[in-house]
């Protein structure tokens, strides 16, 4: 009799919240690594709704790399869940083959020295010869 009170018990644990916790995280290490470049942003690329997202996008529109852009403010889930992942508190984030690079600041000063440019080209991905 004690037997069949036990997996019900176990059945009915927390096990829903951990699957969909899981499967945020799931979704994002696939657009991170499925992607050369993955930027997590308030508001999209041709509308960002946030001056740091904002400066982001002209960096790398100016440098002429494509990169996928994901809207955090569409998803609490997600907009936690990238925060979770990268262990960064803010938004945006950019992701370079599937290696977290930083946030506007540390972008913004790579960008400055160079250092971005030639982080893509080492990377292999093409980048804009005029810039």
């Amino acid at each position: 009799m004690g037997r069949s009170t036990g997996p019900e018990g176990e059945a009915a644990g927390g096990s829903p919240q951990k699957e969909a916790k899981m499967s945020i995280e799931q979704f994002i290490d696939n657009e991170v690594k499925s992607n050369d470049v993955v930027l997590f942003m308030k508001g999209t690329p041709q509308f960002p709704q946030c001056g740091f997202s904002g400066q982001v996008v002209q960096i790398l529109d100016h440098i002429g790399v494509g990169y996928k852009g994901l809207n955090v403010l569409e998803s609490t889930e997600l907009r936690n869940g990238i925060k979770d992942y990268s262990n960064w508190p803010t938004i945006p984030q950019l992701y370079i083959k599937g290696e977290f690079v930083g946030g506007c600041d540390i972008i913004r000063e790579m960008f400055q020295a160079g250092e971005l440019q030639q982080l893509f080209t080492e990377k292999g991905i093409p980048v804009d010869a005029a810039v």
